[in-house]
């Protein structure tokens, strides 16, 4: 039985966004379920897919939090 963690950004796939919306979740949860079964032969009615919403301020890159590194990238210092 796998279980797989997939974590994403709660703001969404567009900036004016503040959550993965339930149909993306859905799409996610099938498209993760299918590669289970395609790479490793596992049923999709035994495969948990477990899905994380991160806040913007937990996360970040290039040693920034998020909003820091994507102000800069906007000023073109990155």
């Amino acid at each position: 039985m796998p279980i797989v963690t997939v974590q994403v950004t709660r703001e969404g796939t567009t900036p004016d966004r503040a959550s993965v919306t339930s149909e993306e979740k859905a799409a996610i949860i099938a498209g993760v379920s299918q590669v289970m079964l395609d790479v490793l032969n596992k049923p999709l009615e035994s495969t948990y897919v477990v899905i994380e919403e991160v806040d913007l301020d937990n996360w970040g890159w290039g040693g920034l939090p998020t909003v820091q590194y994507r102000k800069k990238k906007a000023e073109g210092k990155t």
